[in-house]
């Protein structure tokens, strides 16, 4: 299902278990306040990890304002997640330098060794790959940022090293 700005809805988001109370903090943190529904979505995406139906819905209800308003909000801007991600949200930079020194070869290796392609997250739901436009670490080119953590100067090789760490720590703790 294609969305505002062609963010895709790639598994149906709906969830009538979601604890919608859970928001009533922030919605009556911003109450009257004009010009809010940005940082209201910031933070419900902060609380649940991405911006489900029911959750975009219970905002509009609660603000007061039409549901298409807050979905256009919600699919206009590119910092709001409408699908689960990973425990590993991978944000691989597509900028200028990162292009130039190999990201393309970069995301066909993340993209082989997950078996998944951009914006779409492992069957296992431990990885989600996102291209972004720039990280601001230019030289250190190609980069990938993952939960936060910078991999630099990468190669196919090291990008598959990495990944399959990553996998395996997860593996070991469940062992435990």
């Amino acid at each position: 299902m294609e969305c505002c700005g062609g963010k895709k809805l790639m598994v149906d988001v709906s969830d009538p278990n979601v604890d919608l109370k859970k928001l009533d903090p922030v919605l009556q943190k911003y109450k009257g306040i004009s010009g809010s529904l940005i940082t209201i979505l910031q933070e419900a995406q902060e609380l649940y990890g991405y911006l489900s139906l029911e959750v975009l819905n219970y905002i509009a209800e609660e603000i007061g304002v039409k549901p298409a308003k807050v979905h256009g909000v919600a699919t206009f801007y590119t910092q709001f997640r409408l699908n689960p991600v990973g425990k590993y949200l991978i944000m691989l930079c597509q900028g200028t330098a990162c292009h130039v020194n190999g990201s393309k070869l970069i995301e066909e290796a993340i993209c082989d060794e997950l078996k998944i392609s951009e914006g779409e997250t492992t069957e296992d739901g431990l990885f989600t790959l996102n291209n972004v436009a720039c990280l601001g670490c230019c030289s250190l080119s190609p980069v990938m940022m993952i939960n936060g953590e910078t991999y630099a100067k990468l190669t196919p090789e090291s990008t598959r090293k990495i990944l399959r760490e990553l996998r395996e720590k997860e593996q070991n703790s469940e062992e435990v």
